[in-house]
């Protein structure tokens, strides 16, 4: 057998056993808490961006409702308004919405609370990445709305790789390491990963589409680990691939599906939760969510699509600080769930 011949069958195999170990992954049995969440007579839940707890057990969610506002016949029009950011007390008690009518809020993209529980927003309409203090108020911006930006802009190269610099492309998520540094994906308009140092000051940024090592389709979510290593969901190509903290490739988790949301846990065994969110057009087909260990061995998976408890329709975010107890926030179904696994 020629030597191509011989590369082709052995991939093939490889594909072969890690779709049917994605198949056999063993169920893993969870329940859905009722009532999670309590609104406010009035106030309602819209498609759901993020979803994050801080060290007190506090949850905070990103989601896309309210009503956007347009403000003209002035130099430069603005428009803000589009997504809102509550929290809730450890019990689901709604407590307030932080960064009323914000100039950086229009189409929430997700929401992470960092080691020392500043809460960290994500919004792909407005490109920016605004980190509050844990008494909400205002402590670092990245990234520029269009209309801040000097018209013409600088271009981009096209090819998803972005400007060196925090001119983001409707970024999706973002996450640290044990040194401070911040890593934005980057993800939809560009397809890359963004290290800036604590004071938010650019590294450097690594990624570009395409289905190569390191070529993102796009990146929808990011998480670090204890040793810094990077995973970026490229669910567009079915996987999530491991970088080391300069953006080397190290590995690639294939056979996700869509992997849309991660979440990682911490602890001397954590453990990776990678979503296999369905379609926003197709709410009836896959939407379970996978449990990996760090080196990629599949340890179960538990849901699927649909529109009760305990189905998905569209995860966007996962909240994992703890094991056990997830937080899950759906775009398709305007909700966060809450989840207690078995």
């Amino acid at each position: 057998m020629k030597p191509m011949m011989h590369a082709l069958l052995a991939a093939a195999m490889i594909a072969g056993v890690s779709a049917n170990a994605q198949q056999e992954a063993p169920e893993i049995r969870f329940d859905s808490v009722p009532n999670a969440l309590q609104l406010p007579a009035g106030l309602y839940l819209g498609e759901v961006g993020g979803v994050a707890t801080n060290s007190h057990g506090d949850i905070f969610v990103y989601t896309r409702t309210s009503h956007p506002t347009i403000t003209i016949g002035t130099a430069r029009p603005f428009a803000h308004g589009g997504s809102k950011l509550y929290q809730f007390d450890r019990t689901g008690k709604f407590v307030r919405e932080i960064g009323k009518d914000s100039y950086g809020f229009m189409f929430a993209s997700q929401v992470r609370v960092d080691p020392a529980d500043n809460i960290w927003v994500v919004d792909e309409m407005t490109n920016m990445v605004i980190k509050f203090d844990p008494q909400g108020r205002l402590a670092m911006l990245l990234g520029r709305k269009a209309e801040a930006v000097n018209v013409p802009a600088k271009p981009t190269t096209g090819d998803g790789a972005g400007q060196p610099t925090d001119l983001f492309d409707r970024p999706t998520d973002v996450a640290w390491d044990a040194a401070g540094n911040i890593f934005v994906a980057d993800g939809v308009g560009n397809a890359r990963v963004a290290k800036f140092d604590k004071d938010g000051k650019f590294v450097k940024s690594w990624g570009k589409k395409g289905t190569a090592n390191g070529e993102f389709a796009n990146v929808r979510s990011i998480a670090v680990d204890a040793q810094g290593n990077v995973y970026a969901a490229d669910g567009g190509n079915k996987r999530v691939q491991v970088f080391d903290n300069n953006g080397a490739f190290k590995t690639a988790f294939t056979n996700l599906g869509n992997a849309q949301a991660m979440c990682l846990t911490k602890g001397a065994n954590p453990f990776l939760y990678v979503s296999n969110s369905n379609p926003p057009n197709d709410i009836d087909r896959d939407g379970e969510i996978y449990k990996l260990r760090l080196d990629g061995t599949m340890v179960g998976k538990f849901g699927k699509a649909g529109k009760l408890p305990k189905e998905f329709g569209t995860v966007n975010a996962i909240d994992c600080a703890n094991e056990n107890t997830l937080y899950v926030g759906e775009v398709g179904n305007l909700r966060v769930q809450k989840l207690m696994l078995h």
